[in-house]
């Protein structure tokens, strides 16, 4: 890190921790921010869950299909997002996702994601 808390690395050099058999990350993070690369398999489930951290979701390959709202609900909205589509998710809106193909995505959150920068984001467990 430079003096003036300046950092840099390539993706490539971040090391990528799987999360379950299907679904695994890479982090880069700031002080109020964090940058995800996430890879998923084709059928692999992002859980229902919920944070307090607003999410961005870019597809760079593949596709997702979200549940958004409250899980069982008659306000629940399905969202499928491909390549090139950008989805943003406010806090505290309970969400899953569904990869339909092999997908890579980027996430950003604000602020940065302490569950999982801690390991406690349970909820890939609970299953």
């Amino acid at each position: 890190m430079s003096a003036h808390g300046i950092r840099f690395s390539k993706w490539d050099d971040i090391p990528r921790e799987t999360v379950t058999d299907g679904i695994g990350r890479r982090l880069f993070t700031g002080e109020r921010m964090m940058l995800a690369q996430v890879y998923i398999d084709e059928g692999a489930i992002v859980p229902w869950h919920s944070h307090e951290n607003e999410q961005l979701t870019w597809v760079l390959s593949g596709a997702l299909r979200f549940e958004l709202g409250t899980q069982g609900s008659d306000d629940v909205e399905e969202v499928v997002v491909r390549a090139g589509d950008v989805l943003y998710i406010p806090s505290n809106v309970p969400h899953m996702a569904e990869a339909l193909e092999d997908t890579l995505d980027v996430d950003i959150f604000s602020p940065p994601r302490q569950d999982w920068l801690d390991g406690t984001d349970t909820y890939f467990k609970d299953r």
